[in-house]
């Protein structure tokens, strides 16, 4: 029962994604979603977001791009399953 409640509340956060929003990693970083798209093959919904950072490596506000699955999905850390993205504005 806790595995099915945990996928409708899934479920229900894929349906508010909104471009514009803004969500932070459950490390802390935040991003912006730029966009929600299909795969042109599977159809699959994916989430273009964009960094609200500088980072070294990747640069300037980088594109991320992520299957809208795995954006909502709860992670384990420490023990304790988190949203691996949560909206804050």
């Amino acid at each position: 029962m806790k595995y099915l409640v945990g996928a409708l509340i899934t479920m229900a956060i894929a349906a508010e994604i909104e471009v514009g929003q803004i969500y932070q990693h459950y490390k802390g970083k935040q991003y912006e979603i730029i966009a929600v798209g299909l795969h042109t093959e599977t159809l699959e919904k994916y989430v273009v977001y964009r960094a609200l950072y500088d980072d070294p490596e990747f640069g300037n506000n980088a594109l991320w791009l992520r299957p809208l699955s795995m954006f909502v999905e709860y992670v384990l850390v420490n023990g304790e399953h988190v949203l691996r993205f949560k909206l804050i504005s």
